[in-house]
């Protein structure tokens, strides 16, 4: 369960590219925010991922990622070179594997070699079909199985990437687009896996080349065109069109947080972490991370390449859950106000939150006003302080 929003510079207010993610897992799931350097590897080398292990490349790029706790990939991340990608969950006819790369696996790989959102979405595709996409999606929890759609961008463009099971369509973006737990291209897509259409036929999921259409092709569900305002997906298209050539960082934060289609998503399953990045091109990209549960009741905190000296975590897997991890005491402070009440305690907390975060929004949006004012160093200098402070920030809303 997750949304994924992405608004191209045709679509943004200052011609960047903005990306959004909330990451709806189990919601006693820790999902922390880790970073992993450039690596140059030896030849033969190979690389463990959640499941399966499989040769690694010469080197990796440097990555920024929001990552579940226990597993090796990753829920949404970004690069140096500026690519991002957040994935979905999605079912279909195609059969589901006890084994292979997670889609989450897939993302990392996607981030760790892809130098541009087009190079990512063939790395992704390549290791597919090669790999397969498999193995249980929860700690401890074999049986929940699925597969996976992504939103890949870069500062210039963005391509939807869906799956079932090895086989796969892509779809350039235009101007705004959105994914949730839906497949969602209609037609044949701008690229596919060679012979899909064939195998569709073959299998009985359509009756010629004129019949199909992927997302009903291979669901067997009779999908609107026009989106709803009381389903994620349909609620997250709708923000994105509504608002086109004034979409910013701070208004994809406030698509993360809607409540009335659950974009924002509390119970069981929960928006366990949450992602913006301000892909500009030519310049310094902006990326924000909560690393905390909820972001209606989570602190954004910016982070710009090179990472180094920003607060993250070593990428995992980890063995075990940590409780001073800021995940886990930002998860127990909120437990009393986290649900739907409106009670003085949640009403003083969103206040204060409102106001750091605010503040920590107009300071970025100085420095990127005047950056042409001071060398790239002073830029990552300048960043790396707001980091700092919202993460201090961060703390003391929390002890409150």
């Amino acid at each position: 369960m997750c949304d994924t929003l992405v608004a191209l510079n045709n679509s943004t207010k200052d011609k960047s590219v903005i990306f959004g993610k909330n990451s709806d897992r189990p919601q006693d799931e820790a999902q922390l925010i880790t970073y992993v350097p450039r690596i140059r590897y030896s030849k033969g080398e190979d690389v463990k991922c959640t499941y399966i292990t499989i040769p690694q490349v010469p080197e990796t790029a440097a990555v920024l990622m929001s990552q579940p706790w226990w597993m090796w990939g990753a829920e949404m991340g970004v690069n140096e070179y500026g690519v991002a990608i957040g994935n979905e969950a999605v079912y279909t006819h195609a059969p589901l594997r006890s084994n292979g790369l997670l889609g989450m696996d897939l993302l990392r790989l996607g981030l760790e070699r892809g130098k541009t959102a087009f190079n990512a979405l063939n790395i992704i595709s390549n290791l597919l079909e090669e790999y397969h996409q498999g193995g249980g999606c929860a700690y401890n929890d074999p049986s929940w199985t699925y597969h996976n759609s992504f939103i890949i961008a870069d500062p210039m463009e963005a391509y939807v990437l869906e799956t079932a099971d090895d086989w796969w369509i892509a779809e350039r973006v235009k101007d705004v687009r959105s994914i949730s737990n839906e497949i969602s291209i209609r037609g044949k897509g701008d690229f596919r896996r060679e012979g899909i259409i064939q195998h569709a036929i073959k299998k009985g999921y359509c009756k010629d080349d004129n019949d199909f259409d992927f997302a009903s092709t291979f669901t067997g569900a009779n999908i609107s065109e026009k989106p709803t305002p009381y389903s994620r997906g349909g609620k997250s298209t709708i923000l994105l069109r509504e608002n086109r050539e004034k979409i910013t960082p701070k208004l994809m934060m406030e698509f993360l947080r809607e409540h009335d289609a659950g974009i924002c998503m509390h119970g069981g399953f929960e928006s366990t972490g949450s992602q913006v990045s301000h892909l500009r091109k030519g310049k310094k990209s902006i990326h924000w991370f909560t690393g905390s549960t909820l972001p209606c009741l989570s602190l954004f905190k910016p982070y710009a390449f090179p990472i180094e000296d920003q607060r993250v975590l070593e990428p995992g897997p980890y063995s075990k859950l940590n409780p001073k991890w800021f995940w886990c005491q930002h998860t127990s402070s909120i437990a009393s106000f986290n649900g739907w009440g409106k009670g003085s305690e949640r009403k003083n907390y969103l206040k204060k939150l409102e106001t750091v975060e605010n503040e920590i929004v107009s300071k970025v949006d100085e420095i990127i006003l005047n950056e042409n004012n001071f060398a790239v160093e002073d830029f990552k200098n300048k960043i790396k302080l707001i980091n700092s402070n919202s993460w201090e920030k961060s703390i003391e809303l929390i002890d409150l």
